[in-house]
Formats: C-alpha cells, structure tokens, sequence
C-alpha cells in the first residue's frame, strides 16, 4: 500500500503544469541556441506578470531577458529588427487584450519581410499571446484574437491545450522561419498538470489531435473550451449513447484539413467550438470548407458553438459569455436530430 501511495507521489510531483510547460520550452530553447532571447513588459525580474518566465533572467542575464517598456508596438517592432538580423526574439504580450498596437508591426512587417525581400530575409520570431476569459479579467485581459491575424498570410498561429503541447509547440515556435504567434491558454496555465518527456523535441506544426474518439458526431475546437467539449460529450454518451468524436485543433494557422475530412466523412455531424465572439470566426471558416469538400457526406448543416457578438464584459460574467458544456450538448442533440 505504501508503495502504491509513494509511486502516485512521485508521478503528481513529476507532473508540470502549462505554465511550467511554457518556461521549460523557452529555458531549452535559449539552451539549445544563443541566439534566442526573451522580451517583454516584467518579464526579467518580475519573472512576468503570470510567473512564466521566474529564473530565466537570473539564468541567462539582462542581455537576453530583457525587461522593456510598457510599449507593445515598440516591443516588436525592436523585435522584428533583431530578428532580420539573426536574433531569435521570444515576445510576450501580457495580455491578447494589449496586441493591437503591435498588428501593424507584426501582419505588415513582420509576417511579409521574406515575401517582399524574395527570401533574403526571413523574422523568425515567437510572439506570446496570453488568451481567453475564465479569469474574471473583464474587458482587456479576457480576448480572443485569433481572427484578427488570420487574413493576410505570413505567419503560424498555435494553440496549446495541454502542458506537453504547450513545451512542445514553443520548441516548435522557436525554430520556424516565420513569425509564429503562440496562443497560450491563460485559464489552464496553473489549473491543468501532466507528466511528459522533456526531451527538446519540438511539435509537428499544422498537426491536430483526435482526443475522444467517436463515430456519430465531430467536433472541432482548440484551446480550453477543448474541455468543455470533452465533458459534454462524455455526459452525452452515458446518458443517450451518442458518441462524439472531439477534434483538439493545435494548430490553426496552417490547420489540419486532413484530420478534419477524415473525421467528418465518417460522423456526417460537425459543431465547431470556439471562445472567440460567432460571426467572422476561425468557426466559420471551417465551416466553409467542411461544406465545400465533404458536402455529400453531411447528414446535417455545421453548427457553432460560440461567444456571442459582443465584448467581453463584467456585466455577462465568464459563466454565461464562453461556451460550456450545456450549451455544446444542446447543440450536440441538435444536430442529431435533423436529417436531410
């Protein structure tokens, strides 16, 4: 008995969190390649105003952990120049909330240097955007960017779920050619622990992962409604016998077209779920495409499940603005229902 208890002991104190996740990979990846820094507001000696860089600056010094002004288009913008210069630059913005003075510094120099210069030269940088609600942080520290930076092509967006991923995927960030923006789940940065191999393998980029597999409804998502998703359709399947296959995304800028198909082809049901507000989503996107390359398969039109069109507000609460697990298998039993 008491060396089952010592064994769990061990694998709960091996077991690291998101946001350890997250340090790790950019500790390895400073390790592993001088030319990699880390900037941002708090992020040296404040060790980042989510703890997510403690040690590094003490580890690696002030001339690769930088701590610069509350100022986040000149944070990149300076990124963009050491990153033409051969310079790996990790960037953190606080908050998603805060990444729209540095657009113009990330889609129109940033994401379109190596087009316009023929490839001479490439930005190989990693920007780090804490994101989503369930924080009770309100109107600035509770966004969803996703869409803003889908339209013009140039850069790699990731979305990690689990703390693997999220090592994984800052490896992987890190040694692309191109800017890559990094959307870190702020909600399961302490709440959500795993044991992985801290091997310095980076994650496969434009890959996703079927998490629970199920053959009569798909659902595509990323980021941490994921598990709301998991938990309606695990509810779902014990009490009507449905089962739900759930689609974690990882990677939406490129996305996983294969993974998708594949999937629908075989349940002819798809609800997307995302955090960020329904019209002009990354849902809709997929959505289109869903219908435009496995039309014939479909037994029922996409659904979305989203956040509706409005901004993220004190007065709407997290509870009743992100989706949850009731209102997926309402749209879950929805869907079943209806046949062409």
């Amino acid at each position: 008995m008491n060396k089952v208890m010592n064994k769990a002991a061990a694998t709960a104190a091996n077991e690291t969190t998101v946001l350890e996740a997250i340090k790790a990979g950019m500790s390895d990846a400073m390790d592993a390649d001088p030319e990699v820094i880390l900037m941002g507001e708090d992020v040296g000696l404040a060790g980042g105003i989510f703890r997510t860089s403690t040690g590094l600056h003490q580890r690696f010094g002030s001339r690769r952990v930088i701590d610069t002004p509350l100022d986040e288009k000149g944070i990149v913008a300076h990124a963009v120049g050491m990153a033409m210069y051969g310079l790996k630059p990790i960037v953190e913005i606080q908050f998603s909330g805060f990444i729209h003075d540095a657009f113009e510094h990330i889609m129109f120099c940033a994401a379109r240097y190596r087009w316009a210069s023929g490839g001479q030269y490439s930005c190989p940088m990693v920007i780090r955007v804490p994101s989503f609600g369930g924080i009770k942080g309100g109107f600035w520290h509770s966004q969803s960017v996703e869409a803003y930076f889908v339209h013009h092509g140039g850069v790699k967006m990731l979305c990690p779920s689990t703390p693997e991923d999220a090592y994984r995927m800052m490896l992987a960030a890190v040694q692309d050619p191109d800017p890559v923006l990094l959307i870190e789940p702020v909600p399961l940065y302490r709440s959500l622990s795993a044991s992985f191999e801290r091997d310095g393998k980076p994650a496969e980029i434009g890959k996703a992962r079927i998490v629970r597999p199920g053959n009569d409804v798909t659902i595509i998502t990323y980021g941490p409604v994921l598990y709301e998703a998991i938990k309606a359709a695990d509810e779902l399947a014990l009490t009507t016998g449905i089962e739900t296959e759930v689609i974690d995304l990882r990677s939406l800028i490129p996305y996983d077209i294969e993974t998708i198909l594949k999937s629908v082809k075989r349940t002819g049901r798809v609800i997307i779920v995302h955090e960020a507000p329904l019209s002009m989503g990354l849902g809709a996107e997929f959505a289109t495409v869903v219908q435009e390359k496995a039309f014939g398969y479909l037994h029922a039109p996409v659904q979305r499940v989203a956040a509706p069109d409005v901004p993220y507000h004190f007065s709407i609460g997290d509870d009743y603005y992100r989706p949850n697990a009731g209102l997926i298998q309402l749209a879950i039993e929805r869907i079943m229902s209806f046949e062409f």
